[in-house]
């Protein structure tokens, strides 16, 4: 073990052993893909780093070496169709494994990796190609992204090459009537393609497109080391936004050092061990608890190139690969209950954690009573990595997002900018008065949402939160998602908490609609569990419920049973969405009155 961690992060610790003060030491010329990947590739070359595979039975482990020399042919072959420092590059890979490598390979180019979701239609990604003159698109074969790029590549000009993976399934080969995925023999599918001889071993066809496996394939591995800087761009993401076209968040490479909050002292993750985080490639979550912070920790990951949820799969990953540390959000929590999850084997597991909405106590207490685990809660934005954690060694409460991790201080602020009293409620501001790793550099072409979220020495993040006695963050919501009624300001989080402990609630999304005597009342959409029916009955049950669960004012005065909640391509739900429905239904002037 290198103990590569150490280089880059100075750490002190309380005498209860928790961690009291860390600081990033990020060297001038610091890249992920030099100073991390191939530092313990040529050194320890047969360290694992990542257990990947797919629901059609293919599988791989590779080593550090592997990932090594894979990147190095990748950026061999991805420099000789042109990309090279600077360039932006849109990578859309789901999950498979090629992702690594060209994540990596890009890093030691000095390119910007872009990534995106393969969910992505027309207008998304015709707005990200052009806003973010994009050269170069790295798509999957599976699904129907390579369609959705060939439509608009003709109206973004900067589009110089496109590049495509054959994603070899994907976990979207359909099953027979058994449900089992039966892969005709001689297919370059499934365990044939196990090994290292199948890794990008299965070319494909399209015209316009340049074959990536066949060319890295081919490629040379012998490449060496180009001239970075730490503090050059080297990740953008856009944004899930839940109204307007989303904003492009540019980071440098000290994002990817500031990842060790994440992956060491929050994941708890150990150089022995194997993380499993639940994230599509497309998401920023994914560089949280697939790459940057676990590599650094010289721990291993486990990836499953899936393409629909299913907790039975999951389960059952976790005692077959022996997962010992796992981060997904309480939704997939929330799946996993309604399984019977003691006839699984989940001996292996040391560690839980959670981010992304509202953790209620109902999921806490059942994941402790079945696995003996706690779940720790932590809160971050694509801006930023973790910035607030119940983080190793600390007793959560459950609900709470936690304390400020010690490499950041943070405070919830008035609009004025003066400090909030405990129990008040305001937006979660992060001290920028110098320089801190892993904040955005900026919103990239957007100096007035740039300057609107970073200016008077703090990053104002747009989220709201109040903090207890105990210095614990409890969330509210967006800015604009909180609910300002009677003169009381009420979070959505806190009462969808509460509906989501109700057998009847699958999902929910609660907002504010106008009210002639409170301003705004409290509606809660929501998306019912099967076997339930909307009724009044059903309605004022629910509204019981929260009123005894909650204070009273909270309750949702007004009940809309929906199918489907309208969600971002990134899977969250758009608020703004309802509210605009609400709005657009109050407009309309009722039959008979023109």
């Amino acid at each position: 073990m290198r103990n590569i961690n150490l280089r880059f992060a100075e750490e002190e610790y309380a005498p209860d052993g928790q961690l009291a003060a860390f600081r990033v030491k990020c060297p001038e010329n610091f890249n992920f893909g030099y100073d991390v990947v191939d530092d313990i590739g040529v050194n320890d070359p047969d360290r694992r780093a990542m257990v990947w595979c797919n629901p059609e039975g293919e599988e791989h482990v590779f080593t550090f070496g592997d990932m090594k020399r894979w990147s190095d042919k990748t950026a061999n072959f991805l420099a000789e169709q042109g990309i090279g420092r600077g360039d932006m590059v849109m990578v859309i890979l789901r999950r498979h494994y090629q992702f690594w490598f060209v994540a990596t390979a890009l890093a030691k180019l000095g390119a910007v990796m872009v990534p995106a979701t393969f969910m992505l239609k027309d207008h998304d990604l015709e707005y990200r190609l052009n806003g973010a003159s994009i050269k170069a698109v790295i798509a999957t074969s599976v699904g129907e992204i390579a369609d959705v790029v060939d439509h608009v590549a003709p109206g973004c000009p900067s589009v110089e090459k496109l590049i495509l993976v054959n994603g070899a399934g994907g976990g979207l080969t359909e099953p027979d009537a058994d449900g089992v995925i039966r892969v005709p023999e001689g297919a370059q599918l499934g365990a044939a393609l196990s090994g290292p001889e199948g890794i990008c071993a299965a070319p494909i066809e399209r015209a316009g497109w340049v074959d990536f496996n066949t060319g890295v394939r081919a490629a040379s591995e012998d490449f060496a080391r180009r001239e970075t800087h730490a503090l050059d761009p080297m990740l953008m993401y856009f944004s899930s936004g839940t109204s307007g076209n989303p904003k492009m968040v540019l980071h440098d490479s000290e994002y990817a050092i500031a990842h060790l909050i994440t992956a060491k002292h929050w994941h708890n993750v150990r150089p022995d061990g194997l993380h499993f985080t639940i994230a599509d490639t497309g998401w920023g979550k994914a560089v949280w608890g697939k790459y940057y912070g676990q590599w650094l920790m010289e721990a291993a990951v486990l990836t499953y190139d899936f393409d629909r949820f299913h907790p039975s799969e999951i389960l059952s990953l976790i005692g077959k690969y022996r997962v010992t540390t796992l981060c997904c959000p309480p939704t997939m929590y929330r799946m996993m209950m309604q399984e019977n999850i003691d006839r699984y084997d989940l001996s292996s597991l040391e560690y839980s954690t959670t981010a992304g909405e509202a953790l209620n106590p109902d999921l806490f207490a059942f994941w402790k009573e079945h696995t003996g685990l706690t779940i720790y809660e932590g809160f971050g934005q694509t801006e930023t990595p973790l910035t607030i954690a119940n983080l190793v060694g600390s007793t959560p409460k459950p609900g709470s997002m936690g304390k400020p991790v010690p490499l950041y201080t943070i405070e919830v602020q008035r609009p004025d900018g003066t400090r909030c009293d405990t129990g008040e409620t305001g937006e979660v501001c992060i001290d920028i008065s110098s320089k801190m790793a892993g904040i955005m550099m900026e919103y990239y072409r957007n100096d007035e949402k740039t300057k609107a979220a970073m200016h008077d020495g703090w990053y104002h993040t747009g989220d709201t939160a109040w903090v207890d006695e105990d210095g614990f963050f409890w969330y509210v919501g967006r800015n604009d998602d909180v609910i300002k009624s009677s003169g009381y300001r009420i979070g959505p989080f806190e009462i969808e908490s509460v509906l989501l402990e109700h057998d009847a609630v699958r999902e929910c999304a609660v907002t504010g609609v106008p009210d002639p005597v409170r301003g705004l009342a409290v509606k809660a959409t929501i998306v019912l569990a099967e076997g339930f029916t909307g009724s009044d009955e059903l309605t004022h049950e629910l509204q019981t419920w929260v009123k005894h669960r909650t204070a009273p004012y909270k309750y949702p005065r007004v009940v809309e049973y929906v199918d489907a909640l309208p969600k971002t391509v990134n899977g969250k739900i758009r608020r703004a969405a309802i509210r605009e429905m609400d709005e657009a239904k109050e407009r309309e002037v009722p039959e008979g009155l023109i």
